[in-house]
């Protein structure tokens, strides 16, 4: 329940470097024993490997990222056009195009430890189209000292199961949680799509599979169409559609798996300011990602949470941590 995921308190590091001067950090959580100085974390899929936001902003004010979904070979993704803009958000269908497990592993997460870069634990989000897959990847990147949680993505699908995406039944999906705990010791977080009719009953299967905490929620389906050629305006005609148009729902579920799971709940789908990331941590969420903000305005991440004291200061929230779970 959400009452067991908000008992984090302020950045140990920080207290312990001066425990007598040291102010505490209001916004410092937790995700899964691992801390963090504040609960904003990049989404997967809007921020890369982190450099090309790097060469814009200190990254190292992040609570951390979720890199680039990485499959275990490299992916050139979907035929083009592959996004769309929409009233309320965005379409993509890109694909996991991504440089492959080789690549991230000999020339991405080097770069990421550095702490001249970033120099925290990041989130290593993780697809794959079989068990064997989403355990090659696990294996290798849970052995990293720069992976700090390994996000799962459920939403492909499984090849050896009729094409039907892992994460739109409650066995399928416990089946790679469970997988994927078997062969790493590193937090595991099941990233979970809104793309079903009971996705309590999900979560609950992943967190009876060992899971160490879940994500939600992923793109929900849509599609548009070019009135003058008829066709779908993205090639893979349906997308997945996010944006602010989404966070109701985002937000609505997040609440619902909050309130019947006992592990931490990171909560994500159209948050766009420092008042959305409050409102999901009231919903019971002990860390937010922010997605499609990042790809409307680069320095998203940097503004929400320049923002978020004086937004707490007005609601009198005195940390950020309080506040978990109690609408």
């Amino acid at each position: 329940m959400v009452s067991k995921t908000a008992g984090q308190t302020a950045n140990p590091a920080a207290a312990a470097a001066n425990p007598a001067a040291a102010p505490e950090n209001r916004l410092a959580t937790s995700l899964c024993g691992v801390a963090l100085d504040n609960p904003i974390i990049p989404a997967s899929g809007t921020f890369g490997y982190g450099r090309e936001f790097a060469a814009l902003y200190d990254i190292r004010m992040l609570g951390s990222f979720s890199f680039k979904g990485t499959t275990v070979m490299p992916r050139v993704g979907n035929p083009c056009p592959r996004i769309a803009e929409c009233p309320g958000g965005m379409l993509n269908s890109v694909g996991l195009q991504n440089p492959g497990l080789e690549a991230v592993l000999a020339e991405e997460l080097p770069w990421i430890a550095d702490p001249a870069n970033f120099g925290k634990p990041v989130m290593a989000n993780i697809s794959g189209y079989s068990l064997e897959e989403y355990e090659t990847l696990a294996r290798a990147l849970g052995e990293r000292p720069e992976v700090g949680w390994l996000e799962v993505n459920i939403s492909c699908p499984n090849v050896h199961g009729g094409g039907m995406a892992f994460g739109t039944s409650p066995e399928a999906a416990a089946s790679v949680c469970a997988a994927v705990k078997a062969v790493t010791d590193k937090p595991v977080i099941m990233k979970l799509s809104p793309n079903v009719t009971d996705i309590v009953a999900i979560a609950k299967a992943c967190e009876a599979a060992g899971a160490d905490g879940i994500s939600l929620i992923n793109t929900l389906l849509g599609m548009r169409i070019d009135l003058k050629t008829r066709r779908p305006v993205v090639a893979n005609k349906v997308a997945g559609f996010s944006g602010a148009a989404v966070f109701p729902v985002a937000l609505r579920m997040v609440w619902q798996v909050a309130h019947a799971v006992s592990v931490p709940v990171v909560g994500l789908g159209g948050v766009m300011s420092a008042r959305d990331v409050i409102e999901m941590m009231m919903a019971g969420a002990v860390a937010v990602e922010v997605g499609t903000a990042n790809l409307i305005e680069p320095f998203a991440c940097k503004k929400i949470i320049e923002d978020l004291p004086a937004v707490m200061d007005e609601l009198k929230i005195d940390r950020l941590t309080d506040i978990i779970g109690v609408a």
